[in-house]
């Protein structure tokens, strides 16, 4: 082990179940920060005897964030949300807890701050997760101006809530509706995220840039239900949905305590979530782009009829 110590604030979730295994084998020692550490204990054997540890932290709450970043030499925030809850809301964690750890690391003296962000954040959006995702960046950069930005495209993996998602719906209803069918989108692999992050905490050159981190490919936000359908071999039929009356079925369906679909969600759907022209990338972080056939196929034989197994005739 090296020895450094990295913080990762919501370690504990889809993209950072990857990220604290990617920085364990780097060699780092790894303090994951977390709500509720006793959920979190799956993390520790990811590393070797006593190279994950975990703390108790809440970015709601401003000592407790400084507990956590005390010593780190490095600090990932993985914060975020698509659905609000009670006090779990986009201002409270995007923004306003972004801006704490920032702040937080700034007085602790880290070396490298890594911010994720999301493609399309954007302060004029319609959207009000792009809006916070876009006041969080600049809460970061006011008290923190050297911290490296990256904006995954949708990140996809074995417990992603994106192609797993579809294919749980597909299951259930036998149907993929579809709700702007055109819209693109650039998925990209959770450990390419996880090797971006760590490599944007190595390298200098990556101090205060942003990235926009995307798969190999392009595709149709209908294209990806196809992929969907073909990897689960349910074949159902991809039934349009349009836009007004989607956002009739999120007003209701945003209501459930874990919706499908939320009227904020629909916003987001309408909008391109591709990486821009000239923005650095992948690539720049010295990491090749995994194409999304090359995964999905083996954790979506879960949705399959038979499982991973072949029907008999």
């Amino acid at each position: 082990m090296s020895g450094e110590l990295v913080t990762v604030f919501g370690g504990s979730g889809f993209i950072g179940r990857t990220l604290v295994q990617h920085l364990a084998k780097a060699g780092y020692r790894v303090r994951v920060a977390v709500r509720r550490p006793n959920n979190a204990l799956f993390l520790k054997p990811l590393g070797e005897l006593g190279q994950v540890q975990l703390a108790q932290a809440n970015v709601r709450n401003q000592p407790s964030v400084e507990a956590a970043v005390k010593d780190a030499d490095y600090v990932i925030n993985l914060v975020s949300v698509l659905n609000e809850r009670s006090r779990q809301t986009f201002e409270n964690l995007h923004v306003k807890g972004s801006g704490l750890i920032a702040a937080a690391c700034s007085q602790a003296g880290v070396k490298r701050l890594v911010q994720i962000s999301s493609i399309g954040a954007d302060e004029e959006s319609d959207s009000k997760y792009a809006r916070t995702k876009a006041r969080g960046e600049k809460a970061v950069r006011e008290n923190f101006p050297d911290a490296t930005i990256i904006r995954p495209s949708v990140v996809f993996g074995p417990d992603d809530q994106f192609f797993n998602k579809f294919a749980s719906i597909a299951k259930i209803f036998r149907m993929l509706p579809v709700i702007c069918g055109k819209t693109k989108m650039q998925p990209v692999y959770v450990g390419d995220v996880a090797d971006a992050i760590v490599s944007a905490i190595e390298n200098n050159d990556a101090a205060g840039k942003i990235y926009e981190i995307g798969g190999p490919k392009i595709y149709e936000f209908r294209e990806l239900l196809k992929l969907v359908n073909k990897y689960t071999e349910q074949n159902v039929p991809l039934i349009t949905i349009p836009t007004q009356l989607a956002y009739i079925q999120a007003f209701f369906l945003g209501m459930l305590p874990n919706p499908l679909l939320t009227i904020d969600q629909v916003r987001l759907l309408q909008k391109d979530n591709i990486a821009g022209e000239g923005m650095p990338g992948l690539a720049d972080l010295g990491v090749n782009a995994t194409p999304a056939e090359a995964i999905i196929p083996n954790y979506l034989v879960q949705h399959r009829p038979t499982g991973q197994f072949k029907s008999v005739s």
